[in-house]
């Protein structure tokens, strides 16, 4: 019989495949084996809707697998979350994280769910400006002017949003309180009521979302003033930011991203994340996107986490300034 003598490069060898076997095993899973539900806390037809829609098809491309989006909308966005947060941590639910979140988790007094300590953040899909805009033939041409202004006249002037403590109303606060100014905010139900509000002069200055101004500003009907975002919109580069206009370090910037439950496995959120950034680098991606007056971009995991945590604190410390009531 031939004896044969282990050597110890061999044990080595031996060892480093029996550690890799467990990552070998992992890796020939390939997540996803089968559709992905896909949970947003808004209705349909909505510029978030259209956009994870977006994402979602062309995540399905990538990966081999359905995205599966359901809308879930209801106050706080809590009703989505809870039905990721209700689901195995096997990246099979995520659902869509926005700046809508950190005002929730801001302003409800208190969350069936912390989203800073169980949504593992995947990765932003876009970011988005709002405008700040006046009727054309307003004598108001400029931020500058709309200042001096309210200045003047104190508690005179009206700007014109949607949904007290939505997104929009926060911007006006922010203004307000970022400015030292004395002007009234009127909230209106829908966009289109605050647009006929501002051509009527029932409002002096408005601020929305690019995308549901768009046509009257092409129209040139009205004259947008500012931008929110800390950079020009790529989408209005020749309005000033609000922080150029004479506001320093005002921003506002909305966004949109992708979670999963906190738990997920790190090898899953790694391909979602690498299949996001490829999706938002497409051309038509980045075109859908633009239209919708969104730039499409992905981000880290850490960067949502902590763009999530920083919006959270800021409009904390705002509503409470604007003595907004919780809920």
């Amino acid at each position: 019989m031939i004896e044969h003598r282990i050597t110890r490069r061999e044990l080595a060898l031996a060892a480093t495949a029996a550690g890799l076997a467990p990552i070998f095993a992992r890796a020939q899973q390939h997540y996803p084996v089968r559709p992905v539900r896909f949970i947003l806390p808004f209705g349909a037809a909505g510029v978030a809707d259209i956009t994870a829609r977006i994402a979602a098809e062309k995540l399905g491309d990538k990966l081999g697998q359905r995205f599966v989006v359901e809308n879930q909308p209801g106050p706080g966005g809590i009703a989505a979350a809870r039905s990721v947060l209700s689901q195995p941590a096997d990246g099979y639910t995520i659902g869509l994280v926005t700046n809508g979140t950190s005002i929730s988790a801001a302003i409800y007094n208190a969350l069936p769910f912390d989203p800073l300590k169980d949504f593992a953040t995947v990765s932003a899909i876009g970011y988005f400006d709002l405008v700040f805009a006046t009727n054309v033939d307003s004598e108001l041409k400029t931020m500058a002017d709309f200042m001096a202004a309210a200045r003047a006249q104190p508690g005179k002037l009206n700007v014109g949003t949607i949904n007290v403590g939505g997104t929009q109303n926060l911007a006006a606060e922010l203004l307000r309180s970022s400015a030292g100014l004395d002007f009234q905010i009127i909230p209106y139900r829908g966009t289109p009521d605050v647009i006929v509000a501002l051509l009527r002069n029932d409002v002096q200055l408005m601020v929305d979302f690019y995308a549901p101004m768009k046509a009257t500003l092409q129209d040139k009907k009205m004259r947008p003033l500012a931008t929110t975002g800390a950079q020009r919109s790529p989408f209005l580069p020749d309005v000033p930011t609000v922080a150029e206009a004479g506001v320093p370090g005002y921003e506002v910037t909305s966004w949109n991203g992708i979670f999963a439950r906190i738990g997920t496995p790190a090898e899953i959120i790694g391909v979602l994340n690498k299949a996001i950034h490829e999706v938002v680098a497409m051309p038509d991606v980045k075109q859908r996107y633009a239209d919708l007056g969104i730039e499409a971009r992905a981000s880290t995991p850490e960067e949502l986490k902590a763009r999530l945590q920083a919006d959270i604190g800021k409009w904390a410390v705002l509503i409470e300034r604007a003595h907004i009531p919780k809920q």
